[in-house]
């Protein structure tokens, strides 16, 4: 999800979107705990963004808002790493978020967990980087579960980021860079150059 934060859209200086706001990542972004986070040579800004994510438990399509709980596993941690200035350049986001090592995800999937009001924040390098509150999204999960389900058929195992909270920044190689949300644990990551 893009800018579902309000106080994340208003430091890209975007708009607060209208609706949930879709992008993909492949799967090839994916990486675990401990994993390092590889920065592209195209890029020199690249960002972290923390995240919670619901992990997807059986096929679904056009999920009521009522019925959401039915299909999702569970919760982890995640890492929307985007490279900004090809975000800005391209005019979609597909290469800058969907690079291999994009996104991390872990360190485990929590199943029972009331998402309505949970902190998520970022360190890099031990410094507070992003602090928010799962309450300040602007779409809350089942919102957007329900959202996702009426375009796309999803499957066991799918992963939808529920968007990132204000305080975003700059991933430089030799960073360890950790996201952790309430209820659920802490992801760390090393940041290295590509080969």
């Amino acid at each position: 999800m893009g800018r579902n934060y309000a106080d994340h859209a208003a430091e890209m200086a975007a708009d607060v979107p209208a609706e949930p706001l879709l992008f993909l990542k492949p799967n090839t972004a994916v990486v675990g705990p401990g994993d390092p986070v590889a920065l592209p040579a195209q890029s020199a800004e690249v960002h972290h963004e923390a995240e919670l994510a619901v992990v997807i438990g059986r096929l679904c399509k056009d999920v009521p808002v009522e019925r959401v709980s039915e299909v999702v596993f569970g919760y982890t941690c995640a890492n929307d790493v985007t490279a900004r200035d090809l975000q800005r350049s391209d005019g979609q986001w597909a290469r800058a978020k969907g690079f291999d090592s994009f996104c991390p995800l872990g360190p485990w999937v929590e199943t029972e967990l009331d998402t309505t009001d949970l902190a998520v924040t970022c360190t890099c390098g031990g410094e507070l980087r992003q602090a928010g509150r799962t309450k300040q999204m602007i779409f809350d999960v089942p919102a957007l579960v329900a959202y996702v389900s009426a375009a796309f058929t999803l499957l066991p195992g799918d992963v939808i980021l529920t968007g990132t909270p204000a305080g975003v920044g700059p991933l430089l190689a030799g960073d360890e860079v950790a996201v952790s949300v309430e209820g659920i644990g802490t992801l760390t990551n090393r940041v290295v150059e590509r080969d």
